[in-house]
């Protein structure tokens, strides 16, 4: 509220200004801004008034009750009883979680997101949904269907009579630069209506199918679930996400587009759970350093890290260490990453794929199969080791090309390492027993222990072989090595590592 006063005493002190300036008796002034006509900036409305009236009834505002355990953090000393707790047993407490949904149907079907309407922290659970309409009306509500991937739920109620509804339009239109509006309950305030353009189109964040509209229309806490509106007053996505270090706008925000949204919508409406393709395999972005490595652009394309046996891309004669670049005919950039692309590929289908090995161009066609559940899925992920990123100092010495170039000294496996270190009998590398900490290799985890596999794609065996293949990189002009790594515990790595300078 102080800022609030602050604006408007600034406001009435310019009124007076303005009021004592104009009231000179100097002839028959007219005020400057007397008798002007609305104006907006090219392509939009003068005013969003008549739009936001038919709209804004079908925005909703979502709230849940929920259920948290509380632990007692002084059990089992003098102060335990000051917190109500006998024995150290958790009691429970209520909490409460708001945001925003839109109609979709008449007869009470509603979109959100699924963060909106899920347990706010561990060891909670959500009591009950409500859904309150702009005429204050209160509805509860039933959870049809989720899906935590793309952070979707569609919730039901049963109104007294039908309902004002908006629909889903195409957001593949949406150009950077188009005019946009929110409507949503930022902060409890509901029926809250911001406006901007679109900053950017299949935005990533970091998740596994981010292909976000980003706005810079305020989007704040409480906006989540609620709709982004083209100036037809389609929905062309569903506002999300906020990057914000303060927990408000601050002109960056985000939301799913109704090209993804629609069809998952449409499948948990039906109470059908959404299925998606996949092929086994782990990747990597193509990244500058990865990309250097292996004499390649970088961002066109993804890495294969690991495939998983008797999946889609094992029997296809997918590798590790092979680079797909397209799938059924899609390129696969940061904009359309690898795994939304075959997320999308009907499941059974056979699909061509287009990638690279060993620098040369193929073609394969692969099965898509149902992507397992998340258990399922983090029991092939690859486990980071806490201790991966520690760097440790070695000495480099000798006038050896992995000594000088990578800071890393190694020797060959033997019975003996191989027994010490724990790895599979039939492992063939070099096993580094130094690396310079000051270099890529040592601020990338490279460590004394891990064993080197290959390098430029080739079998090592000794450091020679080693400094053959750092000798062959440099000669064609790469500043990046490319080393499959193996540590115990853990499946087989690629790590591209620069060169040092000389």
């Amino acid at each position: 509220m102080r800022y609030a006063y602050a604006i408007t005493g600034a406001l009435l002190l310019g009124g007076t200004a303005i009021a004592v300036t104009t009231s000179s008796n100097v002839g028959a002034q007219v005020a400057q801004n007397e008798g002007m006509q609305a104006a907006a900036p090219a392509g939009a409305p003068a005013s969003l008034a008549d739009m936001v009236e038919k709209l804004q009834p079908a925005v909703v505002n979502i709230s849940t009750k929920q259920r948290v355990q509380v632990q007692n953090p002084f059990a089992g000393t003098p102060f335990g009883d000051l917190f109500g707790q006998q024995g150290g047993k958790p009691q429970t407490r209520q909490a409460q979680s708001l945001g925003s949904g839109f109609i979709i149907s008449a007869d009470g079907y509603i979109v959100t997101n699924n963060h909106v309407v899920s347990a706010g922290a561990e060891g909670a659970s959500v009591d009950s949904i409500t859904v309150t309409l702009t005429n204050s009306e209160e509805y509860p509500a039933r959870l049809i269907g989720r899906d935590p991937a793309t952070d979707i739920a569609v919730l039901k109620i049963e109104p007294k009579k039908a309902l004002p509804f908006v629909k889903f339009g195409d957001s593949t239109k949406a150009r950077v630069g188009d005019w946009v509006i929110a409507i949503g309950n930022p902060f409890a305030l509901s029926g809250t209506v911001t406006a901007g353009i679109i900053s950017a189109v299949h935005r990533g964040t970091g998740g596994t199918y981010d292909k976000f509209i980003q706005t810079d229309a305020s989007i704040n806490q409480g906006n989540s679930g609620g709709p982004m509106f083209d100036m037809r007053g389609n929905v062309i996505g569903i506002n999300s996400q906020i990057l914000s270090p303060s927990g408000g706008n601050v002109g960056i925000g985000f939301a799913i587009p109704s090209e993804q949204a629609a069809p998952i919508v449409n499948t948990l409406r039906t109470g059908r759970t959404v299925k998606r393709g996949y092929l086994g395999i782990q990747i990597s972005p193509l990244g500058e350093d990865l990309a250097d490595s292996l004499g390649l652009a970088k961002n066109r394309g993804e890495f294969v890290q690991g495939v998983e046996p008797g999946k889609g891309a094992d029997k296809a004669g997918i590798k590790a260490g092979d680079v797909i670049v397209s799938v059924a005919g899609q390129e696969v950039t940061p904009d359309q990453n690898l795994s939304s692309i075959v997320a999308n590929q009907p499941i059974g289908g056979r699909v061509p794929i287009v990638l690279l090995r060993n620098g040369q161009r193929q073609t394969v066609t692969a099965v898509v199969g149902e992507r397992p559940s998340e258990d399922e899925l983090n029991a092939f992920a690859q486990q980071q080791d806490d201790d991966f990123g520690q760097q440790q100092d070695g000495q480099s010495s000798g006038g050896q090309a992995a000594q000088q170039s990578l800071g890393i000294s190694a020797i060959p496996l033997n019975s003996t390492i191989i027994r010490q270190l724990g790895i599979p009998t039939d492992t063939r590398g070099i096993v580094i027993t130094a690396v310079d900490g000051s270099t890529d290799a040592g601020a990338k985890g490279l460590r004394r222990g891990d064993v080197i596999i290959t390098a430029n794609n080739r079998p090592v065996a000794s450091q020679a072989e080693l400094d053959a293949q750092v000798k062959a990189v440099s000669s064609q002009g790469r500043s990046a090595i490319l080393l499959q790594v193996l540590r115990r515990g853990q499946p087989a790595v690629f790590l591209p590592v620069r060169l040092r300078d000389k």
